[in-house]
């Protein structure tokens, strides 16, 4: 990955693209630094808990939310926008259209989605504001209008959730790619100091008379070694389905006669299905923060089973992940379509007749493939879960910043291998 980073920047349009990516980094984490006005950050800290979904929601923002910055929201709003827009793309004629209708269907569809984020991100602004006036973290001088405040503050969050989805497609439109991903990279890469707090406070309570998290810490690091290299291992790996073509003569010339195959990644969805599970199970408890309950009641009690440590939670968590990669793969993959191009061009797979039999085969192949990378991102994400629940150790969000953090990261190095490809393709001569 090195390597490839070292020759892109040796182009100097690519060299334009990374500087001009780089250069949104630097301002997204300028603007992480800016906060909202009238809000006190420190009358905040109870409120994300290891277990809660805003603790999620402050991951995912780079420790803005925490903060109370203008980018508390992150891309969030965006993230769920997207969620619906895609479901809607399933039951609207229309937008399914849209999405059929190559790069001016994918551009109406961004703006939809970015309208949809827009209004998310304001219901979400105004529910964050009154999480923040019933902790007491207001603070407004005496004699200040409330009113006044909670426009500042509403509108703060909205138009910095806004802004955010723009630089990310910026990023997309001038720069290398997967800009919505690369700002939720670089606000986990920027907590790392928060991974080595945790560690010295670790090791404090080891000295403190629990000797057991000087084995706790050891296991912990080496199964995110471990982790690391099996996510770059499933994510790279791919099932390739031998394609033979005909011959065919057309007026002097022959064509086809080659073999080829097609490529089904293990891990085709990324990290999507895990951030769409986490968002749907986490609605009840981040309704449950918004509003007031008391201790022992119905509703606290019910709120408090969608918590990220209890076990109703890690069994629709790992459900979900597995259906929304199923419906992800539905969405990217058309058996039919497939098996039809392949019939147009004379091509067949081996032992398998054209027609309904190919598409057969296909999607019962994609089935299995699915499943298995439904299974992988079930266990890299509940995993975390389990262990911390066990070790009582906080890194129930260890593996949804390892997936995003490692899947990021590959991607951005295919994207780079892509951009040199297209632009230094050996020639005839050579």
């Amino acid at each position: 990955m090195f390597e490839t980073f070292r020759n892109a920047w040796k182009i100097q349009d690519l060299r334009k693209r990374l500087l001009f990516t780089l250069l949104i980094l630097v301002l997204f984490r300028l603007g992480s630094a800016v906060p909202v006005p009238y809000i006190s950050s420190e009358a905040l800290d109870s409120m994300f808990s290891a277990g809660s979904m805003l603790n999620y929601l402050n991951m995912m923002s780079g420790g803005n939310l925490a903060n109370c910055t203008i980018f508390a929201l992150g891309v969030q709003p965006y993230i769920n926008a997207s969620i619906i827009v895609q479901l809607l793309c399933v039951a609207i004629p229309y937008l399914e259209n849209l999405s059929k209708e190559g790069e001016q269907g994918r551009r109406k569809l961004t703006r939809i989605t970015n309208y949809v984020g827009c209004g998310i991100a304001l219901v979400l602004s105004i529910g964050y504001f009154f999480v923040i006036r019933r902790m007491g973290a207001l603070s407004y001088t005496e004699g200040g209008s409330q009113i006044f405040a909670a426009i500042v503050i509403v509108f703060c969050f909205t138009a910095g959730a806004q802004l955010v989805t723009w630089m990310g497609n910026q990023i997309d439109d001038k720069g290398i790619g997967n800009g919505i991903s690369l700002l939720i990279f670089a606000g986990i890469v920027s907590r790392w100091s928060d991974v080595i707090g945790s560690v010295q406070l670790l090791l404090a309570e080891a000295a403190n008379g629990a000797p057991q998290y000087y084995v706790y810490l050891p296991v912990i690091v080496i199964l995110a070694l471990v982790a690391v290299v099996f996510v770059v291992i499933l994510t790279n790996a791919e099932r390739r389905i031998p394609v033979q073509y005909a011959k065919r003569v057309v007026g002097r010339k022959m064509y086809g006669g080659q073999n080829s195959y097609i490529p089904i990644k293990v891990n085709m969805t990324g990290v999507m299905p895990i951030i769409f599970a986490s968002t749907i199970c986490g609605i009840p408890s981040l309704i449950g923060g918004f509003i007031p309950l008391e201790s022992g009641s119905f509703w606290a009690n019910f709120f408090a089973v969608f918590n990220y440590t209890s076990p109703v939670y890690i069994v629709v968590y790992l459900l979900l992940i597995i259906a929304f990669n199923y419906f992800y793969v539905a969405i990217q993959y058309n058996p039919v379509d497939i098996a039809n191009q392949l019939r147009k061009n004379n091509g067949m797979i081996p032992g398998i007749r054209p027609g309904k039999p190919t598409s057969d085969f296909i999607t019962k192949t994609l089935n299995k493939i699915t499943l298995v990378g439904a299974l992988f991102l079930a266990i890299v994400a509940v995993l975390p879960i389990i262990l911390g629940n066990v070790t009582g150790v906080s890194i129930q969000l260890g593996g949804t910043s390892l997936l995003i953090v490692v899947g990021v990261a590959l991607e951005t190095g295919r994207s780079l291998e892509g951009y040199m490809t297209a632009r230094h393709h050996k020639g005839f001569l050579e």
